[in-house]
């Protein structure tokens, strides 16, 4: 490992201190890896200082291949099982057979629609039984998370929601991951910087939003999914 600088350091310091901290105030906390870049430096905290934490996955049923060959490596190099949930498949055959396979890029209700039984209830099933989890949104992805804490109470969910690298830039996010050697996904050099779901996920061109490429067809205000419904995403920046 190629030693950090000391500005990341104190960040990967503080980081560490924040999940550890929630486990011993929350006892049961779980980490909604989506396996974006961010996902992989909480992964590895976890896994080499705070394993107690447990890590979890949602397999949308529409993920690109690239994904989930990166949930294996994960698995692999951390000799760990992530506990991958789906969708619930009564739910999803009745939106598929009353929308449409590709409704999301009818309208934003149809989008959400979708994302609710692909990412939203499979959600609601990882956390029932959670204190708090953990997630990997920074301020700096978008206009909607520019005022995230580190740890905030999520009213959608029920439970506290702490976001360890809420002061990272992506520019420390990938010095940690070089750094470290850490498997990340490979649609990540094809300029992809948030992956989703293949349909709703592109590639950027120079200077976009790192948020750009997800839904591209809507207003950037709207773009959310549904798994952050925490009123701190709706604040005014």
């Amino acid at each position: 490992m190629t030693q950090l600088e000391s500005a990341l350091q104190a960040k990967v310091d503080h980081s560490i201190g924040l999940l550890k901290e929630a486990l011993e105030t929350y006892g049961e906390v779980t980490f909604a890896n989506s396996l974006g870049a961010e996902d992989v430096v909480i992964t590895d905290l976890i896994c080499r200082h705070v394993p107690g934490i447990e890590i979890f996955s949602l397999d949308t049923g529409r993920l690109p291949e690239e994904t989930l060959q990166l949930l294996a490596k994960i698995e692999q190099r951390y000799d760990t099982k992530v506990k991958v949930y789906y969708p619930d498949a009564t739910q999803l055959e009745a939106y598929v057979h009353q929308n449409g396979i590709n409704a999301f890029y009818q309208s934003v209700e149809l989008r959400k629609g979708c994302c609710h039984v692909r990412k939203v209830e499979p959600l609601k099933r990882a956390l029932a039984d959670k204190k708090a989890w953990v997630t990997g949104i920074r301020r700096e992805q978008a206009v909607t998370r520019g005022t995230i804490e580190f740890s905030e109470w999520d009213e959608g969910n029920q439970l506290q929601k702490l976001n360890p690298l809420a002061d990272w830039s992506e520019k420390e996010v990938w010095a940690y991951i070089k750094a470290c050697e850490l498997p990340y996904n490979a649609l990540h050099d094809q300029h992809y910087p948030s992956i989703g779901c293949a349909p709703c996920t592109r590639s950027i061109a120079m200077g976009e939003d790192v948020r750009a490429g997800r839904w591209w067809w809507e207003n950037p205000e709207l773009k959310e999914c549904g798994l952050h419904p925490a009123s701190s995403l709706n604040k005014p920046s």
